[in-house]
């Protein structure tokens, strides 16, 4: 299993307030972080600002992971989704069975919340159990995963 060395931070003035504290829960575990923001909270402020220079480090940063925290988070995983290499799911409640596939099966680099559908533990334990879950790895998952970045390309 790949271990997690980094973890991006972005969303928008929805999610502000369980950004900072899904912020907070990462330092408290010693995960490092980069908030690329809002670093203040803007009712005007645009997400794909924010969202997609997190999924362009991302795609950078070997063994990253991006967390989008925001209204609903589906225009922000549309957006994510834009940038080569990401593969961005979108959770709007703790099911441990779909937060598990989007890692398992297919290899999710960046999670989206959607903040004004999730109450703060939810998010809390989605985010924790996201981050713990691996890739499979299995041969069906592998390939149908080449077959977008082939797509990509």
């Amino acid at each position: 299993m790949k271990e997690v060395r980094k973890v991006f931070l972005a969303g928008d003035h929805a999610g502000f307030t369980l950004k900072e504290i899904i912020k907070e829960r990462l330092e408290r575990k010693n995960i490092l972080h980069e908030d690329i923001g809002p670093k203040e909270y803007n009712s005007k402020d645009d997400y794909p600002d924010f969202v997609i220079p997190m999924c362009e480090k991302v795609a950078k940063t070997k063994n990253s992971r991006g967390i989008i925290i925001a209204g609903s988070g589906q225009g922000e995983v549309i957006a994510a989704n834009k940038v080569k290499g990401i593969r961005a799911a979108v959770i709007y409640s703790y099911d441990k069975k779909i937060i598990k596939l989007s890692r398992q099966h297919n290899d999710s680099n960046v999670l989206s919340l959607g903040a004004r559908f999730m109450k703060e533990k939810e998010a809390i334990k989605t985010v924790e159990l996201w981050l713990k879950t691996p890739f499979s790895e299995a041969n069906r998952h592998r390939r149908r995963i080449g077959k977008i970045e082939r797509y990509e390309k």
